[in-house]
C-alpha cells in the first residue's frame, strides 16, 4: 500500500517553521510499516532547507521514505505530468476529519485495512458490553 504521512502536526507537534518533539509512537509505527512493505511518501508543506531538515530529522530516526513530496522518487517537477496532488492509498494527516488518531490505532487500522468508522463502532461496543458498577445501596429514612 503507498500511504503518503504528514510531518508537522503528525510524526512531530506543531512548531513549524522549527520541528517539534515527536508525537509518542509515530517514527516506531512508521518503521513498522515499512517493514510491512508499505511505502511511504512524505508528503508535506515544507520546501526547500525545511523539507531537507525534516527528511534528515525521519532517517536520524530510522525512517526511510520511498519519495518525498511526489508519487515516485524520479518524478521531477519539470515533467509535464507532475502534480502535487499524491495518488497515494492511504493519507495519515493531523488535518483528518476527526483527527489524528493515536498511532497504535493508525498501525492497526493499516494492519486490518479497517476504517476510522470501523474502529469508533468497535470501541462503543466494547464500552457497552462492560458491566456497570453496581450502585451501593443508600440507608436513608424513606
Amino acid at each position: 500500500m503507498v500511504i503518503a504521512v504528514d510531518f508537522d502536526g503528525t510524526i512531530v507537534e506543531h512548531k513549524y517553521p522549527a520541528i517539534g518533539r515527536e508525537l509518542p509512537f509515530a517514527t516506531e509505527t512508521l518503521r513498522m510499516l515499512i517493514r510491512d512493505r508499505h511505502k511511504l511518501i512524505l508528503w508535506s508543506v515544507r520546501e526547500g532547507r525545511l523539507l531537507d531538515e525534516a527528511v534528515e530529522w525521519c532517517r536520524e530516526r530510522g525512517v526511510e521514505f520511498y519519495a518525498v513530496n511526489r508519487d515516485y522518487p524520479e518524478e521531477s517537477r519539470e515533467h509535464d505530468s507532475f502534480s502535487r496532488k499524491l495518488k497515494a492509498d492511504l493519507f495519515i494527516d493531523d488535518r483528518n476529519i476527526g483527527g489524528l488518531p493515536d498511532w497504535g490505532t493508525i498501525y492497526q487500522m493499516v494492519k486490518d485495512r479497517s476504517t476510522w468508522e470501523e474502529v469508533l463502532e468497535q470501541r462503543n461496543s466494547s464500552f457497552e458490553q462492560t458491566e456497570a458498577p453496581k450502585r451501593k445501596k443508600k440507608w436513608g429514612i424513606f
